[in-house]
């Protein structure tokens, strides 16, 4: 049976998340785990998360999960949703600069409130295009541009940019999916996103990165 960790540091939509993938996964073995333990041996790896940079590090920390993290990502099939990705890059342009996992080159970057003499709202809340980049196995059966969930107030730049595999228009067109190896995170909430997102999460607890 397989098995999927849903990695709970205390911030998150983890319930939501559980359930979308007992709904797409029902042979799969999902569980809500602080346990770096649990994490090692799990299949596959889902590293959600929502909130500041600097609360997301400093839970981090105090739950012990960076190394566990790191060895999932290196290793194993891993999903990262909308903190999880953000967390995932070198340093957030929150509070004048938060260190991140820096596992990923690049930054993540402060939505501006006004492009031209147009304001927008943040954070950037609702439903929203996203354009696939690249093929990509966890796009299989999802159209391009379809609407998922989104929730933010930055968003990540990435100096490779061949590791983009989504790109979403608000305000500035930005990354909102990468894709490289055995790693696929999203800026956009896929337990949120109705039929689009269950079947992003259904090809993740399928997919076999080469």
């Amino acid at each position: 049976m397989t098995t999927i960790a849903i990695v709970d540091y205390g911030m998150g939509n983890l319930r939501s998340v559980a359930k979308a993938l007992e709904h797409v996964a029902p042979r799969a073995r999902i569980t809500v785990t602080s346990s770096a333990t649990d994490i090692a041996a799990a299949d596959r790896v889902v590293f959600p998360g929502q909130g500041a940079a600097r609360d997301c590090m400093a839970s981090l920390r105090s739950h012990n999960l960076i190394e566990s993290i790191a060895g999932a990502f290196k290793n194993k099939p891993f999903l990262g949703i909308c903190m999880g990705l953000q967390v995932l890059f070198e340093l957030s342009d929150e509070n004048d600069g938060v260190p991140c996992l820096g596992y990923v080159e690049g930054s993540v970057m402060r939505f501006e409130r006004s492009a031209g003499e147009r304001e927008f709202k943040i954070p950037h809340m609702g439903w929203n295009q996203v354009g696939q980049s690249v093929d990509h196995k966890l796009w299989n059966k999802i159209e391009d541009n379809s609407h998922f969930y989104f929730v933010h107030s930055f968003y990540v730049e990435p100096e490779d940019k061949e590791i983009v595999s989504g790109t979403t228009s608000y305000l500035v067109d930005f990354c909102s999916a990468i894709a490289s190896h055995n790693i696929f995170a999203t800026q956009f909430h896929p337990e949120k996103s109705a039929e689009s997102g269950l079947q992003l999460l259904k090809n993740f607890s399928e997919w076999q990165p080469v």
